[in-house]
């Protein structure tokens, strides 16, 4: 993603995935403070993805939009991605690297959620692998009772929202079946003690005895409300960052405030004083704030200094009343006159995303031009088709009638949305993170009311 420096010109974001035909493209999207623009997506079929190739192709995009009206390139954490940012800073010095601020704190999850059994992780193995045997639990049971029509039919007699199908590439896919699994609770353990439960016959007798032990588990029900607290800020922030607005000079806080409420759900689960210390929390710890090093940049320190919050050179009554109930690019606008050259720089980068998600949002248009019944499109024509659907996409996305009324988010499930195996499929191209109202009401079998067990 290119950030640009009028708030005319779109930033861009920078993302890579595999077609239908297993074509690798380059997504490459324009973004300021009023909405995504695609620009084209590049077909790197037979090239050998480098640091170079993967910067000479952001250089000319740069070129193309006008390197005075670059100010970030914003891609993921992927080494070769760092060292081709690094190539074009050197190039084009008044332009920013930055790392996706959602992709680093998915690769945090991933690193408490699944953490790896190596000898230099041994210490994180064995504080955080019990959350990894909770989250497989969870799967095989989802998998059970989705994979067989016996079972769902019983299933969906005893629960009307809908299990999710969520794909490990999604972000934060733990805490999100988790959360789903807290909602399912009550029916889930009114169908394992139902007479068509017990009555039921079939050659897993072990996984069904498994399923109904687990449910039934009040221990079992306790982890997952305790992974839930303690990952929860740090969900709500990569939701937060998981959008095209502006929120750039808001990491710093974010983060800081993140890991606080981390810090306070651990230590009241473990009834200790803050003054003492917690060896998972210490974990836990280390993990965040190693991916903070790793992917901070100026940037972040920047836009955080000329948040208005932060600014305390305007003292007067005004703009000091004005810190906390004004957008911070407008109170900028209003009461920065005074400081001609930090004001023009303040309204360039507050009006900065952190992320690159609207690229890959992208990938499910790319999806449905490539359908099945397009498989012989070549890359050129398809990059046609999707500039101009995305593109009409995004501007509907401006109208009042994409707000309300019966065409509302008319985009995010599609026409043809189909779950498969009795279990919704929450695909992070087509449903944020930031639309979990919606997402309830496509999956949750025509946006029935939903007990939320707590």
């Amino acid at each position: 993603m290119f950030a640009l420096g009028s708030t005319d010109t779109p930033k861009i974001a920078v993302n890579g995935w595999s077609d239908p035909q297993r074509r690798p493209l380059i997504n490459f999207i324009a973004v300021n403070e009023v909405g995504p623009m695609f620009l084209k997506a590049i077909n790197c079929q037979g090239e050998y993805k480098d640091k170079n190739f993967i910067a000479s192709l952001i250089t000319d995009t740069v070129g193309e939009v006008g390197p005075q009206n670059v100010i970030q390139v914003i891609t993921n954490n992927a080494p070769v991605c760092r060292s081709a940012g690094l190539l074009v800073e050197a190039q084009y010095p008044q332009i920013f690297w930055t790392p996706c601020v959602v992709h680093t704190l998915n690769l945090a999850l991933k690193n408490i959620c699944a953490a790896k059994d190596t000898e230099a992780n041994a210490i994180t193995f064995a504080e955080c692998n019990w959350i990894t045997d909770i989250a497989l639990d969870a799967n095989i049971i989802k998998v059970f009772i989705t994979t067989h029509s016996m079972r769902l039919a019983i299933y969906n007699q005893f629960v009307r929202l809908k299990m999710l199908a969520i794909a490990d590439t999604r972000f934060a896919s733990v805490v999100i079946m988790l959360k789903r699994f807290k909602m399912l609770k009550r029916g889930l353990q009114s169908m394992v003690i139902s007479d068509q439960w017990v009555s039921y016959k079939e050659d897993n007798v072990k996984r069904a005895q498994f399923v109904k032990d687990k449910v039934l588990d009040d221990l079992w029900w306790d982890q997952i409300n305790y992974i839930i607290s303690f990952l929860d800020p740090i969900y709500d922030m990569l939701r937060i960052a998981d959008t095209d607005k502006p929120c750039l000079h808001l990491v710093y806080d974010m983060w800081d405030n993140m890991i606080e409420k981390v810090r306070v759900a651990i230590y009241r689960h473990e009834h200790k004083h803050e003054t003492k210390e917690s060896s998972f929390f210490d974990v836990v710890h280390k993990i965040l704030v190693d991916r903070w090093s790793k992917n901070n940049t100026p940037l972040h320190c920047m836009a955080h200094s000329l948040n208005p919050s932060c600014v305390d050179e305007f003292s007067d009554q005004d703009s000091m009343n004005d810190r906390g109930i004004m957008d911070p690019k407008l109170w900028w606008v209003v009461h920065g006159a005074s400081t001609p050259k930090l004001q023009a720089l303040a309204i360039k980068l507050l009006g900065q995303p952190s992320s690159s998600s609207c690229s890959e949002r992208n990938w499910s248009t790319y999806s449905f031009i490539n359908s099945v019944k397009r498989n012989k499109m070549t890359p050129q024509r398809a990059e046609d088709l999707v500039f101009v659907h995305s593109n009409l996409r995004l501007l509907s996305r401006r109208t009042q009638q994409y707000k309300e009324g019966e065409s509302k988010m008319w985009d995010v499930g599609g026409d043809a949305f189909d779950p498969l195996d009795g279990a919704g499929i929450l695909e992070f191209a087509n449903l944020t993170l930031d639309e979990p109202e919606l997402e309830i009401e496509i999956l949750g079998e025509g946006g029935h009311d939903v007990e939320v067990d707590e």
